[in-house]
């Protein structure tokens, strides 16, 4: 390990790797910081500028865009209650009140160091359980893989709002029905392609990610056409007050943000749950902890419920590289597209990464740690001028985005045809947008489906045919187990919730 970090930080120590470090830091910790906006919006608008750099260079990139929005929602969610991304909502709901009675700085501060904490923390749980996984996934063969690319696609309904399990399944499938148009590689037979010769190699991955999120977003912006708000307008003179912690908050929050970390790092781990799902887990359980006058404090501007969500999402985005980078399973529908940015690179992630190419490996991990740390020094001084941000209405931010989208695309593919299928893509998302469709499953079964296809041929022409893979080998077994698991899960769920209104109700009576 000691080698493998100093490995690390030789790649990361390059004036290039450190100025992209820096650079992915402000960018993320801006369009972060945009209500609406996100992490994933945040990386998918450099992905074409990332397929232009090294695959090391690129990681680093992305990782700290990725690291540097899930810092900068919380900005929004404590200044003006328009929390920048999903992750950030549970900071609402005691940040922003702190910030209506003149401690938005103190706020901010308990943000910045959770993040840190957070992030520094699933760091370090990256370095210990990537080699242990990596090495326990090395035997995998064509069947494992199989099962592991379903129990990735299935995950997503067992992790999702109640009620969209359906709709998340549904997307996910589309996701699927899209990576298979083009030339199958196999036998060479174009599908799907309707005649049409642009749509020959298939949909390009930046072209689906920038129509699904980017794009849309800034349609779905356009749509809001809100006007800059007071507490945007006060934000933007700076006014947030002190940033200084005092020893009574230090004492107050330590505990609640060890806590967060451990919690947030496993929940990020797992395939389909993400930031979000940390975030108000571990809100919920320092609530429900706390006792007393520390529990009637929360939603009325608790330093414990400010610093526990935003602990907890910075290092559930930590955690979530644990699957892509040792199984090639995204863990959050940000890894989903930074997982088809490594593919377009050229690099396959899995168990084998590690071992094959442990330099891209610590390079990540030690750009992920100097990144916090970079994230701390920049914004703890800079809060109250990046705070002015704040202030741009949407509809200027919109078109910028348009632009940005329509540019970076030509720009790698110099065809036309790909800015016009885009639009018609990102009308098609905005309309299931506004049916409340989530975009990440669709990506994850688009950049998922190519692999799950390639690994079911293989296992199929080993085993003559037949399907018996699934259950023939244990590991195998298990992961359909739990695929079929993540399924039922939202099915049981709803059983239960319904079993148990009926019993409060006929006690009731």
């Amino acid at each position: 390990m000691i080698e493998g970090l100093l490995l690390g930080l030789q790649g990361v120590a390059t004036p290039g790797n450190m100025a992209l470090l820096v650079m992915g830091c402000l960018l993320g910790t801006f369009i972060g910081m945009m209500p609406g906006l996100g992490p994933v919006t945040a990386v998918s608008l450099l992905i074409p500028v990332v397929l232009t750099m090294p695959p090391a260079s690129g990681m680093v990139l992305l990782a700290a865009i990725y690291y540097g929005a899930m810092f900068g929602g919380s900005t929004a969610s404590v200044l003006i209650n328009a929390p920048g991304e999903s992750s950030s909502v549970p900071t609402t709901f005691d940040g922003y009140p702190m910030a209506r009675r003149g401690e938005a700085g103190r706020a901010l501060a308990l943000c910045a160091w959770g993040s840190f904490v957070g992030g520094t923390v699933a760091t370090v749980l990256l370095m210990l359980a990537a080699p242990v996984l990596a090495g326990w996934a090395l035997g995998f063969q064509a069947p494992e893989y199989f099962a592991l690319m379903v129990l990735g696609l299935t995950a997503v309904a067992a992790f999702t709002d109640n009620g969209g399990a359906l709709k998340a399944i549904l997307m996910t499938v589309l996701g699927l029905m899209l990576g298979t148009v083009g030339t199958d590689i196999a036998d060479g037979v174009e599908r799907y392609t309707l005649g049409v010769a642009d749509l020959a190699d298939g949909l390009s991955f930046v072209l689906l990610a920038m129509a699904s999120f980017a794009l849309s977003e800034s349609l779905l912006a356009a749509l809001r056409n809100e006007k800059v708000s007071d507490e945007a307008r006060r934000a933007a003179r700076g006014d947030v007050g002190t940033l200084k912690l005092t020893q009574d908050d230090v004492k107050e929050v330590a505990p609640t943000m060890a806590r967060s970390s451990v919690l947030g790092f496993v929940v990020g781990v797992l395939p389909g749950a993400g930031a979000t799902i940390a975030a108000f887990m571990s809100y919920a359980v320092e609530r429900n902890m706390a006792r007393g006058a520390r529990r009637d404090e929360f939603g009325k501007g608790s330093r414990r419920g400010v610093a526990a969500p935003e602990t907890a999402n910075n290092a559930a985005a930590g955690g979530a590289y644990v699957p892509l980078l040792t199984l090639g399973i995204p863990g959050s529908g940000t890894t989903a597209v930074i997982l088809g940015a490594l593919v377009a690179l050229g690099v396959q992630p899995g168990p084998r990464l590690y071992v094959e190419q442990s330099a891209l490996f610590w390079t990540v991990v030690v750009s992920m740690y100097v990144g916090n740390l970079i994230l701390l020094i920049i914004n703890l001084p800079l809060i109250p001028w990046i705070a002015r941000t704040l202030a741009i209405p949407e509809p200027i931010l919109a078109p910028l985005i348009q632009f940005f989208c329509l540019v970076g695309v030509y720009l790698v593919s110099f065809n036309s045809f790909d800015l016009w299928l885009m639009v018609g893509l990102a009308a098609g998302c905005l309309a299931l947008r506004l049916l409340d469709y989530p975009m990440a499953p669709l990506l994850l079964g688009f950049v998922l489906g190519k692999l799950l296809e390639e690994n079911l041929r293989r296992a199929l022409l080993v085993h003559d045919g037949s399907f018996a893979f699934l259950w023939q080998r244990p590991v195998t077994a298990v992961l359909v187990a739990l695929s079929v698991a993540c399924l039922l899960a939202p099915a049981v769920t709803r059983w239960w919730r319904k079993r148990q209104d009926r019993s409060a109700a006929s006690k009731a009576a």
